[in-house]
């Protein structure tokens, strides 16, 4: 059986975490004097430092998604959560971690950033995971598995039964990146987020809440894997503003399952238009908000497409992705606008 203690750096199992104001006294109340925190007295609304643990944003992800508080992390956007997996993990210049291009570039950001040498397996041609390979490509300085699903630029979700058996036959964490999970068919990992204790599930308030500039990322994991990651994060990471904004979208869960059935059928009807124009040479399916398009020839077609207002991703640099532009459902407006600008090229 894993043990996750002994995948953790050994000075982070030793390191003493930082105590702020807020960790050693928590009641906040009018009655108090606060003299603590060397905060500026004078009443702003903002003059006091934020929650350091979240803790009424955590009580409304649990509640939503089924999951103990002690097994929420949450971050100044997904990227700082998944620097922090990095540094609990991943000894510099020793370890490695691996990841499945074509797929999210932040992963390979962090593994340089970290000193942490990054091994390469390739998706399959239908965008699967090479599972043989990567449960070979693995050794005894392996640390991370990255699986990006829904990923990131191919639209696609990865097969369950391929990713069951990664998470049970490879000897590090997995992450799971479910960065684009609210618009896909298929069901979050969170459902089995206890029967492996290796998995970490990463997700977003940025894409279906519509909150990209909020900047909250989230992490659900073991309570041992929160608990350690909590030792090593800023202790005010996640601001006040931030905090406020998520809590009144998290309770307004009706306009968020709105939003994200126009953005589904938009997405439907989208695929359907572009199979209609000429210069498109194949859409692939997709369980994100986002479409991967292949076309006759990419790098013209994204210069035609911004001398005329429309700004697309040009992804035909990455592997497997020749001559392919990545669209983003937008409103219906939008959308007309890109299939007639299509056209029109």
């Amino acid at each position: 059986m894993m043990e996750i203690k002994d995948l953790i750096r050994e000075n982070i199992k030793s390191l003493e975490a930082y105590s702020s104001a807020r960790d050693e006294f928590k009641a906040m109340s009018s009655e108090f004097v606060f003299i603590d925190a060397n905060e500026n007295p004078f009443d702003t609304g903002l003059n006091r430092y934020p929650d350091p643990q979240q803790t009424l944003v955590k009580e409304a992800l649990s509640k939503l998604k089924g999951i103990s508080e002690e097994q929420i992390l949450l971050g100044n956007g997904s990227d700082e959560v998944l620097d922090l997996i990095f540094r609990v993990f991943c000894e510099p210049r020793v370890d490695n971690v691996i990841v499945l291009p074509p797929t999210y570039g932040m992963y390979e950001v962090l593994a340089n950033t970290n000193a942490i040498e990054l091994v390469k397996i390739p998706l399959v041609e239908n965008f699967q995971p090479n599972v043989k390979e990567i449960i070979k490509g693995q050794d005894a300085k392996t640390k991370l598995l990255f699986l990006c699903s829904p990923n990131n630029p191919t639209a696609n979700s990865f097969d369950a039964n391929k990713i069951e058996t990664l998470i049970k036959e490879f000897n590090g964490i997995v992450v799971i990146d479910e960065a684009y999970i609210d618009f896909s068919i298929e069901d979050s990992w969170l459902c089995r987020l206890d029967e492996f204790p290796n998995l970490i599930v990463t997700q977003t308030l940025s894409k279906a809440y519509g909150l990209a500039s909020i900047r909250l990322g989230i992490c659900y994991a073991s309570k041992e894997i929160i608990s350690i990651l909590n030792k090593i994060k800023p202790p005010y990471n996640v601001n006040q503003l931030t905090q406020d904004v998520a809590l009144q979208s998290l309770f307004n869960q009706e306009k968020v399952k709105n939003e994200i059935a126009i953005i589904i059928s938009e997405r439907n009807q989208l695929i359907r238009d572009l199979q209609n124009v000429e210069i498109v040479e194949k859409v692939y399916p997709s369980d994100a908000n986002f479409l991967l398009v292949q076309v006759d020839d990419a790098t013209l077609r994204y210069k035609q497409l911004v001398k005329l207002g429309i700004i697309a991703r040009n992804r035909t640099t990455h592997i497997l992705c020749d001559n392919c532009l990545r669209f983003t459902v937008g409103t219906p407006d939008e959308n007309k606008k890109l299939i007639n600008t299509l056209k029109l090229v």
